[in-house]
């Protein structure tokens, strides 16, 4: 075991499942968190990124697919284990961003293995992840219409949402995500002549500036 233990975060819906492994793994000395679901565990990876991932891939709300292809695409340097009762060898992981399988009618025993087999990555800094950078949201020249939409994808969990441009006002906006809650600033940007992108590069720059002090 390194000087720094490995952080594991374990998401499984299942409470038993999390408090047995974390149990087990804590008593091994590694630095386990466990989250009930997808969407806790991409609160608990932005409060803190863990080494490895292990999650459920049957999961309500969001499924360990999901959560998973997410982890790949926001966090690559997160080692993925996806756990299931499904057998490997019928070609239904096929597509599912993990680095491996663990099944869990092998026992905590198999999965101390796999992660032991796991080739060694760099600790992350233990840091909080900000993800309250604006988006920049294009829309047409009715943007003004009280029945005007636009397309919002979360920078948390990557689903899309619609959310009227009316009855707000001033260039920044503020919304909270349908799926999982997370609050999204975002600047209409429409038609995007060049005052709008002069106003949005001086509040995103600023933006950068505080989070970065």
């Amino acid at each position: 075991m390194p000087d720094s233990p490995i952080r594991i975060l374990i998401v499984d819906d299942n409470p038993a499942i999390r408090m047995s492994m974390q149990l087990v793994l804590d008593e091994l000395g590694y630095s386990v968190r466990s989250a009930a679901g997808g969407f806790a565990a991409l609160r608990e990876i932005r409060r803190e990124m863990p080494d490895i991932l292990l999650a459920d891939l049957d999961m309500s709300g969001m499924s360990g697919i999901e959560l998973l292809a997410v982890v790949w695409r926001r966090f690559p340097a997160i080692q993925k284990i996806a756990m299931g009762s499904v057998d490997p060898s019928n070609g239904m992981l096929s597509g599912v961003a993990a680095d491996c399988f663990f099944h869990k009618d092998d026992g905590v025993g198999e999965l101390v293995g796999i992660i032991q087999g796991l080739p060694p990555g760099e600790h992350h800094a233990r840091q909080r992840f900000n993800s309250s950078a604006p988006l920049r949201i294009h829309v047409d020249g009715h943007a003004g219409s009280s029945k005007a939409c636009v397309t919002i994808e979360c920078p948390e969990c990557l689903r899309t949402f619609s959310q009227p441009v009316g009855g707000q006002k001033g260039f920044m906006r503020e919304t909270d995500c349908i799926h999982c809650g997370n609050s999204i600033q975002y600047a209409i940007v429409g038609p995007p002549g060049p005052l709008r992108l002069r106003q949005l590069k001086r509040v995103t720059s600023a933006t950068l500036r505080v989070e970065q002090n």
